[in-house]
């Protein structure tokens, strides 16, 4: 299995058609659905701590493209919430980028692909696994 997490810069990207990189992730997760149709299994998922820090309120008019693109929330539980404080005690980076780690830990099987705007940031709370970064 694929799974594909977005931080922060990804979701504003997607939600807001007028940032920089509106396109470029846009055709990543238009290449999603293109391979879900043909049967390959991807997840692609938002830690819900970045979905706050990018203010993704789902139930928001403005929201109904990306909520069509089946981006899924990865809920910080107590398990997460756990592996996330630790990584954020260790790394000294923020609690987003601290959930985006412990995400890339809990789904280390298979492909795991993040789609962030700091790609040093994702390396060092993800470590020592090493998902594919894709800077955008």
């Amino acid at each position: 299995m694929r799974t594909i997490i977005l931080d922060n810069e990804a979701v504003q990207a997607v939600t807001d058609p007028t940032h920089a990189h509106h396109r470029e992730v846009i055709a990543h997760l238009a290449g999603v659905v293109s391979r879900r149709r043909r049967g390959v299994s991807i997840d692609t998922i938002v830690p819900t701590t970045v979905r706050v820090e990018a203010g993704w309120d789902r139930s928001t008019p403005g929201a109904a493209a990306i909520n069509r693109l089946r981006v899924r929330d990865h809920a910080l539980d107590t398990a997460m919430g756990n592996s996330a404080a630790s990584i954020h005690k260790t790394t000294g980076l923020g609690p987003a980028d601290a959930h985006i780690g412990a995400t890339v830990r809990s789904v280390s099987s298979g492909d795991v692909i993040v789609l962030t705007s700091d790609p040093t940031d994702i390396a060092t709370v993800s470590a020592p696994l090493t998902p594919r970064i894709v800077r955008i």
